[in-house]
């Protein structure tokens, strides 16, 4: 299967496109979009019927980085007056139940940041990876995924008998696929077809 990428500036364009592609006889489950607006995404998935593109999941390395931020989040409030008991010769009678504070903070700290990494990796996705996993070479994905973060549209149109991929590369340039140097800075491609391969 050959999938030709493409990024667009607003919704509207990306709505004429995935209709131009259907009205080519391109099937609704082999186009896609994102974009980070959940507003504008729905509008548009209810206008044309294509489904938005899900991220691939962001895994454990979500999970972890949640875990971690939260563990040092609650250290952060529990430390410092764990300090001030030991400080004042009065108030050192409860330096004990302020260790057992501190431990039952750094563990609802761990379980709910993890809890929150886990939402936010599989919510959002992980745009990159997915582009990767259709063959877009990495500088092409990041650089598609930065235009993603900047408000942009990428549409998605899959071909599995590689022989209408020029075609849907076509439509796209014809209806405003803007090159990603325009959207993010340095890139090069007006749009980008790829092979399984990355050819």
């Amino acid at each position: 299967m050959e999938s030709v990428v493409a990024l667009f500036r607003e919704p509207d364009q990306a709505k004429v496109v995935l209709e131009a592609l259907k009205s080519r006889g391109f099937e609704r489950d082999h186009l896609g979009f994102a974009l980070s607006d959940a507003v504008a995404e729905d509008e548009l998935a209810q206008s044309t019927g294509v489904s938005p593109e899900e991220g691939a999941p962001a895994g454990s390395a979500a999970v972890i980085r949640g875990a971690v931020v939260g563990t040092l989040a609650s250290l952060t409030l529990t430390v410092p007056i764990w300090l001030l008991i030991l400080v004042f010769p009065v108030t050192r009678i409860y330096q004990e139940g302020g260790l057992l504070g501190i431990m039952y903070g750094a563990i609802g700290g761990l379980t709910l940041g993890g809890m929150f990494g886990a939402l936010s990796g599989s919510d959002s996705g992980d745009y990159v990876t997915l582009l990767r996993r259709m063959g877009v070479p990495p500088v092409q994905a990041e650089r598609f995924n930065a235009g993603l973060s900047d408000g942009h549209v990428i549409v998605i149109a899959r071909d599995p008998s590689t022989a209408r991929a020029d075609e849907a590369l076509s439509l796209m340039r014809q209806h405003g696929a803007i090159k990603l140097d325009d959207a993010v800075g340095k890139g090069r491609l007006q749009s980008e077809r790829t092979g399984q391969n990355g050819n």
